[in-house]
């Protein structure tokens, strides 16, 4: 176990949706040099975006920007029980058509703004977008903390943008480090990245007090997602990211995991 300010040299977490960065980086979204939200605008309910513009204006510490890129609105759009990684995140299912319907009969409606090309183009167009607007913001010396390989809960979001950094670290050459939440629904895909190599991690406890702060300003905004109840872990521990899965075939392990049930939220 290695516990040292080196790893907060040069930082900055990137994360998927406007909160994300609180609920799984508490421990250091008040120590970070940066702070990049990657979504802003969702099709399904317009007024999201405009909220989450507001919180990131009020947030409780500088260096806190987003990228403005409108979501695809692809979460349970995945086969979690057999997931597929694919170029631009995971391999979405055919719950996208329906979502098409929808998204097409609000937009006739006049209440939607949602571009025409359907969430599975518009997911792959977000993976090249997210790509190009992180590239110029990424140093070889820099320390990025971004969502693990397995989406934290299996957001298919949060592992597009895992997908997305990790292509610019074989790029760039940053060290990337990964969050250590995981739920039953992501398990399958977490459990392709054990393996039986001891990997540098680092323990932290979590500002909880700068985190009900943080998660109040979502409220006033209008715009947390997550379960009013929910209790902060006492820490997380965050591990350099693999470079990769192993399936392993017998047995293996990762690092410590915060465990949590999604049905909780």
């Amino acid at each position: 176990m290695v516990d040292h300010p080196a790893f907060l040299k040069n930082s900055i977490i990137i994360a998927a949706h406007p909160d994300d960065e609180l609920l799984w980086f508490g421990a250091i979204l008040d120590r970070v040099d940066q702070v990049l939200l990657v979504f802003e605008g969702y099709w399904p309910d317009p007024s999201i975006g405009p909220a989450r513009a507001e919180a990131v204006r009020n947030f409780p510490r500088d260096n806190v920007t987003s990228l403005r890129i409108a979501e695809a609105a692809t979460y349970g759009c995945a086969n979690w029980n057999q997931p597929v990684i694919s170029q631009y995140g995971i391999q979405l299912e055919k719950t996208c058509e329906l979502r098409d319907a929808k998204q097409k009969a609000k937009r006739l409606l006049g209440k939607s703004n949602a571009p025409g090309q359907g969430i599975r183009k518009q997911y792959e167009e977000n993976f090249e977008a997210l790509v190009a607007k992180l590239r110029p913001s990424l140093k070889p010396d820099m320390n990025v903390f971004t969502h693990n390989p397995w989406g934290e809960y299996g957001h298919e979001d949060h592992l597009q943008v895992f997908r997305a950094v990790d292509l610019l670290r074989q790029e760039i050459g940053f060290t990337l480090w990964m969050s250590n939440y995981c739920t039953e629904r992501a398990l399958p895909l977490a459990m392709t990245y054990f393996d039986n190599c001891d990997y540098e991690t680092i323990q932290l406890p979590v500002n909880k007090g700068f985190a009900d702060k943080v998660a109040q300003t979502y409220r006033d905004a209008g715009c947390w997602t997550w379960s009013n109840d929910w209790n902060w872990f006492d820490t997380e521990t965050y591990m350099r990211a693999p470079k990769g899965q192993v399936r392993l075939k017998s047995q293996g392990h990762l690092f410590p995991l915060n465990f949590f049930n999604i049905d909780a939220t």
